[in-house]
C-alpha cells in the first residue's frame, strides 16, 4: 500500500509516525508545503509531491489511501469528500485521525479497508462523495470556524463568519457571496496574480500550522537570494537544491510562511510587510532575519522597488540586506522578528 499524507497536523500529533508503524506502507507520499516542513522535522522517510493529494492518488497506479487529520472531525470528512470527488475511478479510502474512521468514499469496504481498520482500531464508514460542479463559477468551502483566515490560491482574502463560506467568480475576479468578511487588500493581491476561477482554485480556511518549527542550523551566509512576492505556497520550488542563503519576501502572511519554513531550514528572511498579519502560522524566523515595516508606502510598492536590488548570482546575505535597507531609508521601520 501507498500512504498519501496531507497537512502538518498528522505529523505534529505523532499520528503519521504511528500509522507508518502499524500499517507499514510500501511508500509514503506527502502533499502540501507545511506538511513537507512537518514531515522533514518528523524524520519519517517520505517523498514530497508539489501537487494536490487528488492528483497524487490518481497517478499512483497501485493500491493506496489518504491519511489526514482535520482540525475537527467534520472538517476532516469534508476534506476527504472533496478529494474523493476529484479522484473518481474506484473511489478513495481515507484514514481520518480526527475521528478514528476508515472512510470508503464511493466504494465498498474491501480487504484493504478491513486490514487498515483491524490494525488501527478505526471504524469503517462507507460514504458517497458530493458531486463536484465546475460550471457555475461558485465555490462552497465547508467546515469553517468563525474568525479563520480564508485562502484562495495561497492568499488570504478574508475571515470566515460561519461554518460555510461561499464565493464566486465574475470575469476572473473573486466576489464574496456569504460567510466571509472580505479583506480588500487580499483581493487586490489575488487579482494582481491573474484571473481566478474559484471552482478550480485552491481554497481552504484555518491556520496553515499550529506548531512552531523545529529550528535548524543557519545555512551558508553566501549564496542565492530569492524574492517571494505573495506566493509562499511555492516556496520549496523556489528554494530548489539548497544554494539559497536568504529570502526577501513581500506581504505579512507570505513573510510569516517563509519565516516559519526558513526557521526550519536555517534560511533567514528580510520581510517587507505592513503589519496586517492574519497569524496563519506561529511566527518564527532564522538567525539573520529582519522585518521592514512599510511607513507611508504599501508593502507591495516597496517590494517592487527592492526586487530590482537582488542579484541573480551569489551574494553575501548581509551585503544584500544592507543594500536593500540603504535603499529603503526612512520608508520602513526595521525590526528583529522572534527567532527560532
Amino acid at each position: 500500500m501507498v500512504m498519501v499524507l496531507h497537512g502538518p497536523e498528522i505529523f505534529d500529533s505523532g499520528n503519521a509516525a504511528w500509522l507508518a508503524e502499524v500499517l507499514s506502507p510500501k511508500r509514503i507520499l506527502v502533499a502540501g508545503v507545511m506538511a513537507r516542513a512537518a514531515a522533514e522535522e518528523s524524520g519519517i522517510p517520505c517523498q514530497f509531491m508539489c501537487v494536490p493529494p487528488s492528483v497524487v492518488i490518481r497517478a499512483l497506479g497501485e493500491p493506496g489511501f489518504l491519511a489526514n487529520q482535520g482540525k475537527i472531525p467534520d472538517s476532516g470528512r469534508i476534506f476527504g469528500g472533496m478529494v474523493a470527488s476529484r479522484v473518481g475511478g474506484e473511489g478513495l479510502i481515507q484514514v481520518e485521525c480526527a475521528c478514528g474512521e476508515v472512510i470508503c468514499w464511493n466504494r465498498n469496504a474491501d480487504a484493504i479497508a478491513v486490514d487498515i481498520s483491524e490494525r488501527t482500531g478505526y471504524q469503517i464508514i462507507e460514504r458517497t462523495a458530493p458531486v463536484r460542479s465546475l460550471d457555475q463559477g461558485i465555490r462552497i468551502i465547508q467546515g469553517c470556524l468563525p474568525g479563520e483566515a480564508v485562502f484562495v490560491n495561497g492568499i488570504v482574502i478574508g475571515t470566515a463568519t460561519g461554518p460555510e463560506v461561499v464565493i464566486r467568480s465574475d470575469r476572473g475576479k473573486v466576489i464574496a457571496v456569504s460567510g466571509v468578511r472580505i479583506k480588500p487588500h487580499g483581493l487586490e493581491k489575488l487579482e494582481r496574480a491573474g484571473p481566478v476561477d474559484v471552482s478550480r482554485a485552491w481554497c481552504k480556511t484555518g491556520n496553515l500550522r499550529s506548531r512552531s518549527p523545529v529550528p535548524a542550523r543557519r545555512r551558508a551566509c553566501t549564496g542565492r537570494v530569492i524574492f517571494i512576492d505573495h506566493c509562499g505556497h511555492h516556496l520549496y520550488q523556489e528554494i530548489g537544491e539548497g544554494d539559497v542563503c536568504g529570502m526577501v519576501t513581500v506581504g505579512d502572511d507570505t513573510t510569516a510562511v517563509c519565516g516559519h519554513i526558513g526557521a526550519h531550514l536555517g534560511i533567514p528572511v528580510l520581510g517587507i510587510v505592513d503589519g496586517d498579519s492574519d497569524k496563519i502560522v506561529p511566527e518564527r524566523y532564522a538567525e539573520g532575519s529582519l522585518l521592514a515595516i512599510a511607513q507611508g508606502v504599501s508593502d507591495d510598492d516597496l517590494g517592487k522597488e527592492v526586487s530590482h536590488l537582488i542579484p541573480e548570482g551569489n551574494i553575501s546575505w548581509d551585503e544584500c540586506v544592507s543594500r536593500i535597507i540603504g535603499a529603503i531609508r526612512n520608508r520602513a521601520e526595521i525590526r528583529k522578528p522572534p527567532l527560532e
